[in-house]
């Protein structure tokens, strides 16, 4: 393999796992930001094998008339508590009064959740899941998250950079052979 080949495959393997990290930060961070989402991590196997612990949720927020069985919800356990879980809807219910309520299982679960939830306790409906970034998603905190954006950022502008003043050394020195 020559010298030449061999630093364009370097490149192309940069560029991909560049853009694999960008693409990343994109989906956990700044997509659920702009449309007012929120990541949520699985954390235990009662969501296989669609949602295996690691799984990142997005959670869209979502009136309570909107969800229908069969909808995958992110609940909160307690009011004013940081408990969630995310589990299908098996069962909507209306009393008499007009409330609604829902029964939620987790997939993997042979058994309903004991508790009734509440419109309230819905935090948001399913958007979308990424495998695995829930590990990430879990080791950074908020301000970590904004920081390795900027750093992630930071770094493509200097790569770019790099690319840049490379090609342009590039020019030059072919320009010279020519004279």
């Amino acid at each position: 393999m020559t010298r030449r080949t061999a630093s364009f495959a370097g490149q192309v393997v940069a560029w991909v796992v560049i853009l694999a990290v960008v693409a990343a930060l994109v989906l956990a961070v700044l997509v659920p930001r702009i449309a007012g989402a929120t990541p949520y991590t699985v954390l235990t196997g009662s969501m296989k094998p669609n949602y295996p612990p690691g799984t990142l949720i997005i959670a869209k927020p979502v009136e309570p008339d909107e969800v229908r069985i069969g909808d995958v919800v992110t609940i909160q356990l307690e009011s004013g508590k940081s408990g969630f879980v995310t589990h299908r809807v098996v069962k909507v219910s209306t009393n008499l009064k007009g409330e609604r309520s829902f029964t939620t299982q987790g997939d993997a679960n042979n058994v309903a959740d004991q508790d009734v939830r509440r419109p309230e306790q819905i935090r948001g409906k399913l958007w979308y899941s990424i495998p695995y970034l829930g590990y990430v998603n879990n080791a950074l905190t908020g301000s970590q998250r904004q920081t390795a954006v900027y750093v992630v950022a930071g770094g493509l502008l200097l790569y770019a950079a790099y690319m840049f003043t490379g090609a342009l050394r590039g020019a030059r020195e072919e320009t010279k052979g020519e004279d």
